[in-house]
């Protein structure tokens, strides 16, 4: 990865980034943006809503409403829906998986599109469903036979978690940033894996990763003029969110070539010139170990991306949900957050670390449970989030406790210790063998090539696609991805998601698949997929001369 020094805009440039920012302002009839904090319901009168309307005459006000509320009879009719949830795209539930879902009623489909371990066969993590079991019905702590059935450990993690909730115990809202001991939970399982510790009153417990970076993005993107720097390939999730929220999205090609790595030099080209044409570049995604690559980036190279993100004055947001699934013993995960503290912008540089309980060997995507930590943010921007979070009350107490669980675990000497580390070991260790299975595969096939996969639980592999297949998808009106993972889905029964959905280099086309159904079946996954594709080609390929 080449770095380089960041470099501030021209006297010309800020006149250029100005005048488009007024322009794109202008165009969506939007105000100068002064603050993200509205008025309290208290100041606000009726006539702060009645007064537009009282300006227009009657009739006018009737047919206005007419024309814009409602079409062939329905108010919620799709061309009345925002546009920008039009605009919107969510490959992971897309064309594919609708597709999948009409197969299964004739034929076996095997589902490697969503990653969703336990409906394709983990099991969870026993502790951790002791402890949710005592603290959703904490009458069993009463029964004497409860000692019988639940460890020692168990019973008393769920007696001190239901305690800290208070008299509700997790039937009761918490406070909106999340329970106070499960927050310091978090803050001492950082420092553990650091060796540094944040503030918990800068960590704020989620529906999952997904719920805080919905928030963050809400907050950062206050009008089209504002653009997020998102890898390509990237997780949908941030394409959908900025469409939503109205923002740009700036891409950033991730180098397959040298195993999805960063090219700062690029990076910095794509900012100057975003800057160039008026747009406020005001955060960058990172996802690290990657979704859809597969890849776990050095802790050298995190070091220079936070330093990169300090010089060029952009928030770095940094997606961590998949630190645990690293199978490569010389590459560890660093975190953001440990390279920021151990930098010389340790006190200045802004950043927002996300985790989730639903991506790790326990696999609890059902039960919405995660956190992110704020790192030189402005207390009173801090603050705004803490509002923005109380509008939803609070983040679900089922998936707060999962987060003690999995954050503060059973240490050795501990009745469950034992089997908790087993459990965790077993399924890392199955994982890392279904990932080199299939990246074998995939690279033992011809017209077809893929970074192997060294962490998380994805492959994202490339095919070389045969003029007959492209002619064939544009007769068909596809994209040659889809086209191909179609296919692929009608004749072997294997739902995937294409590389377009994710974003690819153009003239490529990728697909990702995951590698979570139980190691029997990702044989068979192996054998129907070297059919098929062996097929495809062969049938698309160039005809051999008889």
């Amino acid at each position: 990865m080449r770095s380089c020094a960041g470099s501030s805009p021209t006297a010309a440039a800020g006149v250029t980034r100005g005048h488009r920012r007024e322009q794109l302002s202008n165009r969506r009839g939007l105000a100068p943006v002064r603050s993200i904090a509205g008025p309290s319901f208290e100041s606000i009168d009726s006539d702060d809503f009645l007064s537009p309307v009282t300006t227009l005459e009657r009739d006018q006000v009737t047919k206005l409403v007419a024309q814009v509320s409602e079409k062939d009879g329905k108010v919620l009719h799709p061309d009345l829906l925002n546009p920008r949830l039009l605009e919107a795209q969510y490959a992971v539930r897309g064309e594919l998986y609708l597709r999948a879902e009409e197969l299964k009623k004739t034929k076996e489909i095997i589902y490697t599109n969503v990653g969703n371990p336990q409906a394709l066969g983990a099991k969870p993590l026993t502790f951790v469903r002791q402890v949710i079991a005592l603290c959703a019905a904490p009458f069993l702590l009463d029964d004497p036979n409860t000692p019988l059935l639940f460890p020692a450990d168990a019973i008393e993690r769920a007696k001190k978690i239901i305690a800290s909730f208070g008299t509700g115990g997790v039937g009761g809202y918490t406070d909106s940033r999340g329970n106070p001991m499960i927050r310091e939970e978090v803050a001492d399982f950082i420092q553990a894996r650091d060796g540094h510790r944040p503030s918990t009153e800068h960590i704020y417990l989620t529906d999952g990763a997904s719920a805080g970076v919905r928030n963050v993005l809400q907050s950062i993107i206050r009008n089209e003029a504002d653009a997020v720097l998102v890898p390509i390939p990237q997780y949908p999730l941030y394409s959908a969110s900025i469409a939503l929220y109205g923002g740009k999205l700036l891409p950033y090609e991730l180098d397959e070539a040298s195993g999805w790595g960063l090219d700062l030099d690029a990076l910095t080209r794509t900012v100057a010139a975003a800057r160039a044409e008026g747009y406020s570049v005001r955060a960058l995604v990172f996802i690290n170990p990657g979704n859809p690559t597969g890849q776990c980036l050095p802790g050298e190279e995190v070091a220079r991306l936070v330093e990169w993100c300090a010089q060029q004055r952009v928030v770095l947001l940094s997606d961590e949900v998949y630190q645990e699934l690293v199978y490569r013993k010389d590459r560890p995960f660093t975190s953001a957050y440990k390279a920021l503290m151990e930098s010389k912008y340790a006190q200045t540089a802004e950043l927002i670390s996300f985790h989730s309980v639903s991506k790790g060997t326990s696999g609890e995507c059902g039960l919405r449970g995660g956190y992110h930590v704020f790192s030189n943010i402005h207390p009173d921007t801090v603050a705004q989030f803490y509002k923005l979070s109380s509008i939803g009350l609070c983040p679900n107490t089922i998936g707060q406790v999962v987060v003690s669980t999995l954050c503060n675990p059973p240490q050795p000497g501990d009745p469950s210790y034992e089997l908790f580390a087993k459990e965790r070991a077993d399924e890392l260790a199955s994982l890392s063998r279904r990932a080199a299975l299939v990246s074998g595969a995939f690279n033992s096939l011809p017209n077809m090539s893929v970074v192997p996969t060294e962490a998380a639980m994805y492959a994202f592999p490339q095919v070389h696609m045969p003029l007959g297949a492209l002619a064939a998808a544009e007769a068909a009106g596809k994209k040659p991805d889809v086209f191909y993972c179609l296919a692929m889905l009608e004749e072997a029964g294997i739902c995937t998601i294409p590389g377009s959905g994710f974003g690819q280099a153009a003239g490529s086309q990728h697909f990702r698949t995951t590698f979570l159904p139980r190691e029997e079946v990702m044989e068979g996954f192996v054998q129907k997929f070297k059919a098929f594709h062996i097929n495809f080609m062969e049938k698309f390929g160039p005809k051999k001369k008889q």
